[in-house]
């Protein structure tokens, strides 16, 4: 098994790969850019998001990818034309419409740790590439989620390869993180595939025929219900609400959100369309609306129709202490996960290169870490 590359001290290494979008979240706006609802409104308040947003316990924070990447050279990266000017392995800044983040060949995010939460991938667009220190890989998008508990323990890189050689490759991502409870900052890591064919989606059409569709990835509509999350996750209880779900509203089309309970954190992310309304509120674009997650909520597109990313869960109350890419609940912890990194690289990394991307014409598929695989089709 590979040991990590001593070019750089681990500090410089993890805390560059978690990089900004994996960063301690902060408030992204001034406290006079939030806008303060009266108490008999579900409507709480509406802020303005940022590249990262700021979430509500359980939740650690998301960030909403967008790039237009052009078409792949043979290593299944940008031509190296579009490097000049860039910052490679630190690109963070839109230039001819993309980032490179980490990658300085593909771009994305090379081999980096975590330890006492979860991600969850929620991939719009475009193609992720994985690979891990349990030995597990796999290639996902266009609808596909993979939510990983890091737990004690892994490394992992997320990879954007550009398979397509003749046209764009556009990405569009969520990646939420969402706590860990310390009963659970220690359980075995564990790596799950949520693959579109498999995530419920709930449509409803308007009395003018405009249709809703919501896609439900964590937790329950109804009676329709998300695939199971990982084992030890705070989602795994249903009695904790966690709901992790996208609305795509057609133009016009209105529909209600059922209520949840009382004690329940739920924001609704406004990321695309013009036009919302939530129980009468006029919401601008690209806007994070705290609600009572305990009223059941009118939404109304607007002409150009609406897509809402919704949060919510049962707070789980405990002092989150976060130090790049570890979360634990003191800094004792924290100290205690750069020890362990240190002294076991938490595996060790079994792949050629951090930055691991698998074969262009490779499907979509996961290999467990127990060998087992899935593949699926397009």
């Amino acid at each position: 098994m590979k040991k990590p590359n001593a070019r750089r001290s681990f500090l410089q290494r993890a805390l560059a790969a978690a990089g900004t979008a994996l960063a301690l979240p902060m408030s992204l706006t001034a406290k006079e850019d939030k806008e303060e609802m009266p108490d008999t409104h579900p409507v709480l308040s509406v802020k303005p998001l940022g590249f990262q947003w700021e979430t509500a316990d359980p939740f650690l924070f998301c960030v909403h990818h967008e790039d237009d990447f052009p078409a792949g050279n043979a290593e299944m990266g940008p031509d190296k034309t579009f490097f000049k000017g860039r910052q490679m392995g630190d690109d963070f800044i839109i230039k001819d419409g993309f980032r490179m983040y980490h990658g300085k060949t593909v771009p994305g995010f090379p081999g980096h740790p975590h330890r006492g939460f979860e991600t969850v991938t929620v991939v719009r667009k475009g193609i992720v590439d994985h690979a891990d220190s349990l030995g597990a890989a796999g290639r996902y998008g266009n609808g596909d989620v993979q939510w990983m508990t890091a737990g004690s323990g892994v490394q992992h890189s997320e990879m954007f390869p550009l398979i397509y050689p003749d046209k764009k490759n556009t990405m569009e991502l969520f990646q939420i993180w969402l706590n860990l409870p310390a009963k659970s900052k220690m359980v075995k890591p564990h790596f799950l595939m949520l693959w579109r064919e498999n995530i419920p989606v709930l449509k409803h059409k308007s009395a003018n025929g405009a249709q809703t569709k919501v896609e439900i990835i964590a937790g329950k509509i109804g009676q329709l219900k998300a695939p199971s999350p990982p084992p030890n996750s705070w989602a795994a209880n249903p009695a904790n609400e966690v709901g992790i779900w996208n609305i795509l509203m057609d133009a016009g089309a209105e529909w209600t959100l059922p209520a949840s309970k009382q004690g329940i954190n739920r924001t609704l992310y406004y990321y695309e369309g013009n036009g919302l309304s939530i129980s009468g509120k006029s919401i601008p674009h690209y806007n994070a609306v705290e609600v009572n997650a305990a009223e059941a909520l009118n939404l109304k597109a607007g002409a150009n129709g609406a897509s809402i990313l919704v949060l919510q869960g049962k707070p789980i109350g405990e002092t989150v202490i976060q130090y790049g890419p570890f979360v634990m609940n003191t800094k004792a912890e924290i100290n205690q996960a750069f020890e362990d990194y240190h002294r076991t690289q938490f595996g060790g990394w079994p792949w050629p290169k951090y930055d691991q991307v698998h074969a262009r014409n490779k499907g979509r598929f996961a290999k467990h870490a127990d060998g087992r695989v899935e593949n699926r089709e397009g």
